[in-house]
Formats: structure tokens, C-alpha cells, sequence
């Protein structure tokens, strides 16, 4: 009997260890921003650019987390149906981790953690990981493209645009030729492989369409949020702020991103936005990396406070 208060205190800690490891990782970016900028020179840029628009950047980004758990809640309907805000709170943390971890590790959480909240199995959830990063990857190219588009001004580059903004729905149609033909060419032991990428999948049309959907939105917002903070802090022209926020979200999309992706996601702010024509006649290097750093930090604070708000959001699993 003596035994029995560590036995009661263990499964408490077992079932509240995510929420644990989600309030050490916030409170490690608090201190490291404090640490790195400080939140006073954080706090005296947004007063300067006004508290109205970085609250509605702040609204928008958050807004983007609840529709990419939706899109995960829409992917799994079985699995995590009613449990919509403990989803919530997995997608943060996976975010989190994703932005901390070095060279995208932070990845491998996913499927380990819908394993552990969901029952999911692991290979499902590892090949349908795979298949929602093809579809941001693309929609992330998409939305900067607009930037481009716009700038170019003419009918044939808003053409190639929405061929490519399209392709994804033809891909999707050729899905049964495709994988027929890879099945072919590909060796036997390639072929399990091949399997687990059409088990993640969307199960018909209409998931595709959810899911297709739902990425396009919430990659659109994001990369127009962000755009029009660099615009906003930077003084930029509409293109390159496009080409900004592009950069930026590729470095961190892309295998070579620092842990929070510091430098990195800076760096590739600078040069999307050299890229697309910031250096000709805007703001200084120096301006433009003010601009950048501080874009980064609203990223950073979208996602501590979107962590900590999921915690209210998410119910502890019903124990039979």
C-alpha cells in the first residue's frame, strides 16, 4: 500500500505529458526571444506600425492553425471525431517542435503523436503527413505566385498561374495511372512503400477537394498576412513582400532551417524579397532585415499563443 501514491501520481503525469511539454516549450521561446531581441523592442515596433494591424496579422495567423487542424480533423474523421480541440492542441505542439527542432525532425512527431492520442497507425499517418507537405509545398509556391502575377500585370501570366494552381486536381485524377505505372518499374521492397503512399491518400474526390481546399486557403492567408507585414515594416512593394513571406516559409518548409529557425527564416525573407525586387529602389539591407526579424517574431508569438490557447481547447480523453 505504500506503493500507492506513486502509482496514482504516474498515470497523471503519463496523460498530461503532452500538455506539459507544450508549457515548457512556450516558456523556452519567451525566454529565448527575451534573451535574443526583448519583448520591449518587440512591443515598441508594433506600436510604432499601430496595435490595430498586428492584432488582425495576429487573428489571421491563429485563424490558420484552427483551419489546418480542421483540415487533419476532416483527413481522420473516425479517428478523431469529437475530439476536435485535443487535435488542436497535437497540431500545435507538432508545430512547435517543427519550428524548434533543427532540419525538419520536428516532423517525425506527427505520426508518434497520432499513434499515442488517436490510435492512428503509424505508417498511416507518416504517408499521409507526406501527402498534406506535397500539397503545402505547392500551395505555398501558388501563393507567392500571385505575387508575381500581379506584378506582371499581364493575361498570360495569370494563365500559367492557374494551370499550376490546377495541377494538384489533375494529379489527383491520374492518381490510378500513376501508381500502376510506379508499381511497375518500382523493385519489390519499394512497392510497400508505394503502398503507404496511396493509403494516405484522400479516400475520394470529395476529401481531396476538402483537403485541396483548406490547404489553398490557409496557405493564401498565411503568405498575404505575412506580405502585408513586410509591406507594412519594411516599406516594400507588393511583389517583393510576396517574395518575402516566400522565402521566409520556404526555409522553414525546406530540410536546412535552424532550431526556431533562427537566422534562417530572417535570411530567407531577405533574399525572397531581393529576389523579387526589393534591393532596386526600396529599403536598405538593414531596413529590410529589421523588417524580416520582426515578422519572424509575430510567426513565433502566432505560435505560442495559438499552443497556449489549445490547452483550454483540449479535453482529456474519456477512460472506459
Amino acid at each position: 500500500m505504500k506503493n500507492s501514491p506513486v502509482a496514482s501520481r504516474r498515470p497523471w503525469i503519463i496523460r498530461h505529458a503532452m500538455s506539459l511539454a507544450t508549457l515548457a516549450i512556450v516558456l523556452v521561446y519567451a525566454v529565448f526571444i527575451q534573451w535574443v531581441w526583448g519583448w520591449e523592442s518587440v512591443v515598441s515596433l508594433w506600436i510604432e506600425a499601430g496595435w490595430t494591424s498586428g492584432l488582425i496579422a495576429l487573428l489571421l495567423l491563429l485563424a490558420t492553425y484552427v483551419l489546418r487542424t480542421w483540415r487533419i480533423y476532416d483527413y481522420f474523421p473516425t479517428e478523431t471525431a469529437g475530439r476536435f480541440g485535443t487535435l488542436l492542441r497535437l497540431t500545435q505542439v507538432h508545430n512547435l517542435l517543427n519550428i524548434m527542432l533543427p532540419f525538419r525532425t520536428g516532423e517525425a512527431s506527427f505520426p508518434l503523436l497520432m499513434k499515442r492520442e488517436f490510435d492512428l497507425p503509424i505508417a498511416r499517418g507518416t504517408s499521409a503527413l507526406f501527402v498534406m507537405r506535397l500539397f503545402d509545398l505547392h500551395a505555398l509556391l501558388a501563393a507567392a505566385g500571385t505575387g508575381l502575377a500581379l506584378q506582371n500585370g499581364h493575361a498570360w501570366a495569370w494563365g500559367l498561374w492557374l494551370v499550376f494552381l490546377i495541377l494538384p486536381a489533375g494529379a489527383f485524377a491520374l492518381r490510378s495511372h500513376a501508381l500502376r505505372f510506379a508499381a511497375k518499374i518500382l523493385p519489390g521492397k519499394a512497392k510497400k512503400l508505394l503502398d503507404e503512399v496511396e493509403a494516405g491518400l484522400p479516400a475520394n474526390a470529395g476529401a481531396f477537394a476538402r483537403a485541396w481546399g483548406a490547404t489553398l486557403i490557409n496557405w493564401f492567408t498565411k503568405i498575404a498576412v505575412l506580405a502585408w507585414v513586410l509591406c507594412l515594416l519594411g516599406d516594400l512593394n507588393i511583389a517583393a513582400g510576396f517574395g518575402g513571406a516566400l522565402g521566409g516559409e520556404l526555409s522553414s518548409v525546406l530540410p536546412i532551417h535552424a532550431p526556431a529557425g533562427v537566422g534562417t527564416y530572417p535570411a530567407g525573407i531577405t533574399a525572397g524579397a531581393v529576389a523579387f525586387g526589393a534591393g532596386a529602389s526600396g529599403p536598405s539591407l538593414a531596413e529590410l532585415g529589421r523588417a524580416a526579424v520582426n515578422t519572424h517574431l509575430l510567426v513565433i508569438v502566432s505560435s505560442m499563443i495559438g499552443t497556449a490557447l489549445s490547452l483550454f481547447a483540449a479535453r482529456p480523453k474519456t477512460e472506459g
